[in-house]
């Protein structure tokens, strides 16, 4: 039986450093539990939500950290992308978020806010440089490169 794939609105936030580093979580498909790979912080848009408030929401409960909606200005991208997670097809159309946030500000990374499902697929959260996350080679897409290189840029306004 052929299921057509869940489209959801997605709003991803990529967090700056005054060091050009990007906030990334490590996670896996609990279907492929071995395969662990980085990957921005964000999710789907709930009803009502603007993609601001969705990617701060996010950005809470999967890191603890706080910000404002106002905080993230406008998008700097979007994109497309269809997978499989949890045995499950998706489409997201994903909107790309920036926001300057200093490593020491933003404090320890808590995962209290995860729900059941999420905290048995993500395990952990580091700052990366678009060029050591190429040479570490763990990227969930191979747009993030380019994306966090984008969200720099956006932070700084080059």
């Amino acid at each position: 039986m052929h299921h057509e794939p869940t489209r959801r609105t997605v709003a991803r936030v990529l967090p700056v450093s005054s060091e050009g580093k990007v906030l990334l979580l490590l996670g896996c498909d609990p279907a492929l539990p071995e395969v662990r790979y980085w990957f921005t912080v964000g999710g789907a848009a709930d009803a009502g939500e603007s993609l601001a408030e969705a990617a701060t929401r996010e950005l809470r409960e999967e890191t603890g950290v706080v910000v404002s909606p106002a905080a993230l200005g406008e998008p700097y991208g979007t994109f497309e992308v269809e997978f499989s997670w949890d045995g499950r097809r998706y489409v997201n159309e994903s909107t790309l978020f920036a926001v300057a946030l200093d490593e020491t500000a933003a404090g320890p990374i808590s995962f209290a806010g995860l729900d059941l499902l999420e905290s048995q697929s993500i395990f952990d959260a580091a700052w990366w440089t678009p060029d050591d996350l190429d040479r570490d080679g763990r990227a969930v897409d191979p747009r993030l490169i380019d994306q966090m290189r984008a969200a720099i840029a956006h932070v700084r306004q080059d």
